[in-house]
C-alpha cells in the first residue's frame, strides 16, 4: 500500500529479490509527500547525531547515521540503472550555525562525524564567506550529500518493475478494509474488489498512523518556494544543499533549471486548511530568509507549496512490524530524511519478508 518513492522503493527490492508485487494507492502514483519533497539526500538525521547518542545510544546512532550515506549510494546505483541523468546529482552538504551560541554545539557534532569517519570540513567566517557568500560564524561541510527528483524516480522505478518483473500498480484504489488471516492478509478496496496475498508492506507515511494502535508520530506543516529561472548556474559553492542548527531549519538547493529552491517555517499540523491558509503568510516570510543570507540574489517566486510531514520521538524511521497486525511490515520514513530511510526499510523489509535475520532491524522497531 502506498505508490510513493518509499513504496517504489520497497516494491523494487522485493521485484529484485523474485516476489510477484501488486502496489495499490488511493492517489495517482507519487502524488502524496513524494510530489512535495524538495528531496534533499543527507545522511544528517533531524536530531544531531550528538543528541541521537544519547537518546539511542552511540552504537545504534552511529548505525543510523552511516545507513543513510550508504542509502544515498544506493539511491545513486538506482537512479544510474534507470538512464535518466537528471533523477540523481551529487551535491556538498554545508550546514551552518544558525547563532553564535550553536557554535560550540556544531563543533562537537563535527568532531563526532569526523570520528566515525564522515568527510566532514570546519568552516570559520572567512571561508563561509568565500564560498558562500554570506557571513555566519561557522559551518560543516560535509562532501555526502545529494539531489534527487523523487516524482520521476518513483515513476521510473514503477515503470522498470512492471516491464521486468510483472509489476502490477493500481492508482486510484483506495483500500477501505484490512483483515487478517493466519497465513495471508486481505484487503477490501472501496469498489469491494478483495485482494489477497501472503504478506502486505504499508508505506503510506503519515497517513499509515490509522493502521497503528498506539501514536508513533507527531505531524508538522511545511512550506516551500522554488524561484523563477535564473540566466546563471552557480549561486554559490558547488550549489551545494545549504541548512541551518535552529529548529525549525531552513534548507536551500538548486535545481537543474538554474532555479533556486527554499523549504521550511514549519509548524505543528492542525489540518490542511489552516496549514494551506498560511501559504501566503510563510512564502514572504521564506523571501524575507532568503533576502537576509542572499541579498545580492534577486529571488522571484515562481512556485509555491505546503506539505505534511511526520517525526518521532527519536528522529528515527519505523520499519518491521507489530503484533495487531500479522504478515504485515511498515516501512515508514519518517522526517526529513524520507528518501534515505526508504532505502533502509526496503533493505530491511526484503529481509523480513523471506524470513531472515537483518541486523540493523531492532534500531527501528517500534517497540524501541
Amino acid at each position: 500500500m502506498g505508490a510513493g518513492i518509499s513504496g517504489a522503493l520497497v516494491a523494487n527490492y522485493l521485484c529484485q529479490a523474485g516476489y510477484k508485487v501488486t502496489i495499490v494507492d488511493r492517489r495517482h502514483v507519487g502524488l502524496g509527500s513524494t510530489a512535495a519533497s524538495t528531496a534533499l539526500l543527507q545522511y544528517e538525521i533531524d536530531i544531531p547525531l550528538r543528541d541521537l547518542i544519547n537518546k539511542v545510544g552511540e552504537k545504534n546512532a552511529v548505525r543510523s547515521y552511516l545507513l543513510c550515506r550508504q542509502a544515498i549510494d544506493e539511491l545513486e546505483i538506482i537512479s544510474h540503472q534507470l538512464n535518466d541523468s537528471g533523477l540523481f546529482v551529487r551535491k556538498p552538504s554545508f550546514q551552518f550555525a544558525s547563532a553564535k551560541k550553536n557554535v560550540d554545539d556544531l563543533r562537537t557534532e563535527y568532531s563526532l562525524r569526523k570520528k566515525v569517519g564522515f568527510s566532514v570540513r570546519w568552516l570559520e567566517e572567512e571561508s563561509i564567506i568565500k564560498k558562500f557568500n554570506f557571513a555566519k560564524s561557522a559551518g560543516i561541510l560535509s562532501q555526502d550529500g545529494a539531489e534527487a527528483d523523487a516524482y520521476k524516480i518513483t515513476h521510473r522505478l514503477l515503470e522498470k518493475c512492471i516491464s521486468k518483473n510483472g509489476l502490477q500498480v493500481y492508482d486510484n484504489t483506495e483500500i477501505i478494509a484490512i483483515r487478517h488471516h493466519k497465513q495471508a492478509v486481505e484487503l477490501v478496496t472501496a469498489n469491494q474488489i478483495k485482494i489477497r496475498a501472503k504478506k502486505l508492506v504499508i508505506a503510506c507515511g503519515y497517513e499509515s498512523q490509522q493502521y497503528i494502535p498506539e501514536k508513533v508520530q507527531d505531524l508538522y506543516a511545511t512550506y516551500a518556494i522554488a524561484s523563477e529561472p535564473f540566466e546563471h548556474s552557480d549561486f554559490w559553492y558547488k550549489n551545494a544543499l545549504i541548512w541551518e542548527t535552529s529548529t525549525p531549519y531552513l534548507y536551500l538547493r538548486t535545481s537543474s533549471d538554474n532555479r533556486i529552491l527554499m523549504g521550511g517555517k514549519d509548524i505543528p499540523f492542525s489540518n490542511p486548511k489552516k496549514r494551506d491558509g498560511l501559504l501566503n503568510l510563510k512564502t514572504k516570510s521564506l523571501e524575507k530568509s532568503f533576502a537576509k543570507l542572499f541579498p545580492q540574489i534577486p529571488f522571484k517566486t515562481d512556485f509555491k507549496w505546503a506539505g505534511t510531514f511526520a517525526s518521532t520521538k527519536d528522529g528515527l524511521p519505523y520499519i518491521g512490524s507489530i503484533r495487531q497486525r500479522p504478515n504485515t511490515f511498515f516501512a515508514l520514513g519518517y522526517g526529513g530524511n524520507g528518501i534515505a530511510f526508504s532505502i533502509v526499510a526496503a533493505a530491511i523489509i526484503k529481509d523480513l519478508v523471506g524470513g531472515k535475520k537483518n541486523n540493523d532491524a531492532a534500531i527501528f522497531r517500534f517497540d524501541r
